[in-house]
């Protein structure tokens, strides 16, 4: 198991570690907003639109193949960047990591899903988790520290050096995951299987998660500025949210797995948890703020490795790469839908009513999520 969270380690750091950075670089980055926002876009737009994709080829070829090839393609296309050395060619560089972390974190997620018995699919989503934490964590960090050293192309170095890594572990000691035989699927049937409740609510439980994260990591920050607190604190808060949704997570998976708690009690808790965070983030000052970052970040480490699990155990083996990448697809829209959805209100309104919207919505969603038919419940994804 230790390469595929070496691999959810990789695209959390790929993804933070450069994007964050970004702007240290010179020329066109600093003197063109639009153009630094498309680099930004780059890597989450390949994310969307082809995690689906490469979900459905590890299901077609097998998990393994996939994810060590999008491993390959992701450390040539840092590597692309660093023989060029070019700012221009940031774009292409940026686009070819993102469509390479489309294929090999659908892969690693199936092959952890595939790996390990239904009785422990919370404790091994629960360790996925906590290592893809780590790396949006120290992605900034770490990330900050390459390119004062060396610039953005000491980074993308790092990063082809990590990825070549990983494929290289991937290669030795994963053992390949047989695809299975699989009925012949319609788009209507596909449309249908991800229509269901056992697919749909798991996958909004982790839209609201990651949407609620980017939003604390994002506007943290501008609250504490706000409140005249001084970056060292407010990126202090932000780390604060993401070692709580890291330690959180492995323990929320052991919990399921042993029968402490259910998914959907679980996933409920962590959407009310979630929503409370948000609510605190709308207090003045330090303690808003803080307060914000510990709610957000046990929420969302409820809701993660939950979901992700009861995914797993819902989902059919032969589909099971079909079905991570387009949760994951899920969580995508999350991470860019909440931000936008807390500056629009932000825009008409203030900042404040920015979180309360978005808590409100988060909330109450296991009421809708848990909806019932005619007195009897759709699904027990979310009881």
């Amino acid at each position: 198991m230790w390469p595929l969270y070496a691999a959810g380690f990789t695209t959390a750091f790929g993804a933070h570690g450069i994007a964050a950075n970004l702007g240290a670089e010179t020329g066109d980055l600093r003197s063109s907003l639009l153009y630094l926002g498309l680099l930004l876009a780059l890597y989450d737009g390949a994310e969307v639109v082809l995690k689906p994709v490469f979900g459905s080829i590890a299901d077609r070829v097998g998990a393994r193949p996939v994810l060590i090839g999008g491993l390959v393609a992701f450390a040539l296309a840092s590597a692309a960047f660093v023989v060029v050395d070019d700012p221009g060619w940031l774009w292409l560089a940026r686009l070819g990591q993102g469509a390479g972390a489309s294929a090999f974190s659908p892969a690693a997620s199936a092959l952890v899903a595939r790996m390990n018995p239904k009785s422990k699919q919370g404790k091994a989503f629960g360790s996925y988790g906590f290592y893809k934490s780590i790396g949006y964590t120290l992605g900034p960090l770490l990330g900050g520290a390459v390119v004062w050293l060396g610039g953005l192309p000491l980074l993308f170095a790092l990063m082809a050096v990590l990825a070549c890594a990983v494929a290289v572990w991937v290669g030795c000691v994963v053992p390949s995951v047989r695809p299975l035989p699989r009925a012949r699927q319609t788009v209507v049937d596909l449309a249908r299987r991800l229509s269901e409740g056992a697919f749909l609510r798991p996958t909004a439980a982790l839209a609201a998660a990651t949407a609620a994260l980017s939003v604390g990591v994002g506007f943290l920050p501008v609250s504490g500025a706000d409140a005249g607190l001084g970056p060292v604190v407010t990126g202090a808060a932000v780390s604060v949210l993401a070692a709580c949704a890291a330690l959180v997570q492995p323990r929320a998976g052991r919990a399921l797995d042993a029968g402490r708690v259910s998914t959907g009690t679980g996933i409920t808790t962590g959407l009310f948890i979630t929503g409370a965070g948000l609510g605190c983030a709308m207090l003045p000052g330090l303690a808003g703020v803080l307060l914000a970052g510990i709610g957000i970040g046990i929420g969302t480490g409820l809701i993660t490795p939950l979901a992700f699990a009861a995914l797993a155990t819902s989902t059919p083996e032969e589909r099971m790469g079909q079905t991570m990448g387009a949760a994951e697809l899920g969580g995508e829209l999350g991470d860019a839908g909440g931000p936008l959805l807390v500056a629009g209100a932000a825009a008409a309104a203030t900042l404040a009513v920015g979180y309360a919207v978005l808590a409100v919505l988060i909330a109450a969603s296991p009421v809708v999520l848990t909806r019932r038919s005619g007195g009897r419940k759709v699904d027990p994804v979310l009881d």
